[in-house]
């Protein structure tokens, strides 16, 4: 795609933009409240889990309770009126929720992502702006990754200078969140090639978001394609996000480590999920001379196998939180680079527990457990859909490259 060639066909198509809330948004207090407030969500949001992704059904009032609930602010700095609370604590809420349904743990992930970069790169007028939005309830959505593109940082969407504002062109395919957004960050490109955060109204004229999401996998995450036909946005909402990445920070290990923490989520509710049919609906084999399922040594053995590989993958997203946590308070190069190691660690931990209980699940459970009504294989769709966000082949040479030879990851969001 280039930009003369946006199609602005599908426009009739667009999802009208959602109101902003008439409350404002709960202001988490703790560390320990963010957790508390995280697992009550989840109570709720596990009973149509199932439902909502057979059916697609957009979780639009769980995302009003997700948002209103303070927990959408929690990396705002303190300074600010935020909470300010570790990254292992936001990646333990972020692994709560998507255990109980993990297309809404990815709706908030760009969000948590864009609110970081505004800490590293603003200047303090716009902190103060765009952060007073984020404490309202104020929900960011995305439009950062384009579909015809050779790699994944080759952007053709841009900008050009208005004056006080600046016009944006193109258009964008993976959108996580933006059909329910209030605003919209659009990665775009100045003049000189440098990627910004243009965060558009969502409700601004030319700006067209289309309910087209048709992986099998994350089915609710509020995606689609969105349209970007000359939509004016001011500067006061134009965030330098380039600045992130062309000196040591810790903006991508940030939008890595929610990323981890999705996929412990669905790895944790395959796990529960596999536990409960097998105690409560699994047949013993006939040769195993057993009453119950759950005595099967080799069923109690792989449960226990895959438990092991669950903790070895959140023990390391905890310490990647820590470390990402030195690395905001003193950004160097080792800080940034120990972030990123730990947090490449973790993923590839997080993407295989990830795949093997979401298929061991079947193999455990039995026949019965892949029938329609059960509707268990969304979690396995869930996993191989979310996981190929990036590959973890990639991570590997990472760490050899790091451990062997000492050259510290590349800078950007996949790293």
């Amino acid at each position: 795609m280039t930009i003369s060639q946006v199609k602005t066909d599908d426009a009739a198509k667009a999802v009208p933009p959602v109101a902003r809330p008439t409350e404002p948004a709960h202001i988490i207090k703790s560390d320990a409240e963010a957790i508390a407030v995280a697992k009550k969500l989840a109570a709720e949001f596990i009973k149509d889990s199932a439902k909502r992704d057979r059916e697609r059904i957009w979780p639009a009032a769980e995302l009003d309770a997700f948002s209103q609930s303070g927990l959408w602010s929690i990396n705002v700095p303190k300074k600010f009126g935020g909470p300010e609370v570790s990254y292992a604590t936001l990646a333990k809420v972020i692994e709560i929720i998507s255990a109980a349904d993990s297309s809404i743990g990815q709706v908030a992930q760009n969000h948590l992502g864009v609110v970081a970069a505004i800490r590293t790169v603003s200047d303090e007028a716009q902190q103060k702006l765009l952060f007073g939005e984020v404490l309202k309830g104020t929900r960011f959505g995305n439009a950062f990754s384009e579909f015809g593109s050779k790699r994944a940082v080759d952007f053709e969407t841009r900008f050009t200078d208005g004056g006080d504002h600046v016009i944006v062109k193109g258009q964008k395919f993976y959108s996580s969140g933006a059909l329910l957004a209030h605003l919209v960050p659009i990665v775009a490109l100045d003049d000189e090639g440098r990627a910004w955060y243009a965060i558009a109204d969502r409700g601004a004229p030319g700006l067209t978001v289309i309910d087209d999401w048709s992986s099998f996998g994350q089915r609710t995450t509020l995606s689609g394609t969105v349209i970007i036909d000359n939509v004016t946005v001011p500067k006061t909402h134009l965030v330098p996000g380039y600045k992130g990445y062309d000196k040591p920070t810790a903006d991508g290990a940030i939008f890595q480590i929610i990323q981890v923490a999705v996929d412990t989520g669905i790895a944790q509710a395959a796990i529960d999920e596999t536990i409960d049919f097998v105690r409560t609906k699994s047949r013993a084999w006939v040769d195993s001379g057993l009453e119950r399922a759950s005595d099967d040594p080799y069923t109690i053995q792989a449960v226990g196998d895959l438990t092991l590989r669950l903790h070895a993958a959140q023990a390391l997203l905890e310490k990647a939180g820590y470390a990402i946590d030195r690395a905001v308070a003193n950004p160097t190069e080792d800080s940034v680079a120990e972030a990123q190691i730990v947090t490449a660690e973790a993923k590839i931990l997080s993407t295989e527990i990830a795949i093997a209980a979401t298929n061991k699940l079947f193999e455990l459970a039995g026949t019965r457990s892949t029938l329609a009504e059960h509707n268990l294989d969304r979690h396995w769709r869930n996993a191989r859909t979310h996981t190929l966000h990036d590959p973890v082949r990639w991570k590997y040479a990472i760490l050899g490259k790091y451990f062997l030879n000492g050259e510290k990851p590349p800078l950007h969001a996949w790293s």
